[in-house]
């Protein structure tokens, strides 16, 4: 697998900028063509067949997200990104990239800034395509600035399918890494998820794909997701990998108790598959 086409997400936010960066890098490193999905926030539904509806603040709209498209158009090109396309949407955010990304090998998007009111509904604009595209979503935090992307990485491992899934569509990242970290956390061989030698068997996978890895189990007390945001620290990890998934009936804990601390409190790019 490969990276060819990349969807990030263009907003008037202010992170807006950095994972643009964050993408066009990816995209140079990977050939791949880059898009810049901007949506009018008019979800598509309100005006079927081209109806008007209040085609004022429509056009308001079209304007202001042309205006993100612009600053993405002159943003990639100075980092130098050849193959590109801006896309404006008539759709709700949610709605429009998930969408479009169903369409792409890997979506940027950015974790919600409770300090940013132009970012409102982030977080659920992520948690929506995460569910809903069907792709891998690279989640950038609100905070920090982040000059490398996949140096060292660390990789969340619990056996599941999700997980499975997250070191697969990350493969094209890891066979570039110095470093690949698996980590385990209060890990039993006796659940039947992880075979004989929890771990062992991973690594092999991504070791016959030329990825260098260790694998760490370790027996912690507190919460896992925090748990993987601290050896991330430790090992100056630049990159999570990890499955993102619920299985509850319950809207706020649809995500799952790991994912849903590792996107309130992340302090790195995470790189999340459903």
């Amino acid at each position: 697998m490969t990276y060819k086409t990349i969807v990030v997400h263009v907003d008037s936010s202010r992170r807006c900028a950095e994972r643009v960066r964050l993408a066009a890098e990816l995209a140079i490193a990977h050939d791949a063509h880059l898009v810049g999905a901007a949506m009018t926030g008019i979800s598509r539904f309100i005006y079927p067949d081209g109806a008007v509806f209040i085609e004022t603040v429509i056009n308001d709209l079209r304007i202001a997200a042309n205006y993100d498209l612009d600053q993405f158009e002159q943003t990639i090109k100075r980092l130098g990104v050849t193959s590109y396309e801006r896309r404006l949407t008539e759709d709700d955010a949610a709605g429009g990239l998930s969408l479009q990304s169903r369409y792409a090998d890997l979506v940027v998007l950015s974790q919600s800034d409770p300090d940013d009111r132009t970012d409102d509904g982030a977080a659920d604009i992520l948690q929506y395509v995460l569910l809903n595209s069907a792709r891998p979503v690279l989640a950038v935090p609100y905070a920090g600035h982040f000059e490398q992307l996949g140096r060292r990485v660390l990789i969340a491992w619990d056996g599941s399918q999700e997980a499975t899934r997250a070191v697969s569509n990350a493969l094209p990242l890891l066979k570039r890494a110095e470093q690949v970290t698996v980590a385990l956390f209060n890990v039993s061989p006796l659940t039947g998820t992880h075979g004989q030698q929890p771990g062992a068997d991973v690594a092999l996978y991504l070791a016959r794909h030329g990825v260098k890895v260790e694998v760490v189990s370790s027996a912690t007390e507190v919460d896992i997701g925090n748990a993987l945001l601290s050896q991330a620290a430790d090992i100056n990890a630049d990159l999570l990998v990890m499955g993102g998934y619920g299985h509850s009936r319950f809207r706020e804990i649809l995500i799952g108790g790991v994912t849903r601390t590792i996107l309130q409190c992340m302090t790195l790019p995470i790189l999340l598959s459903h």
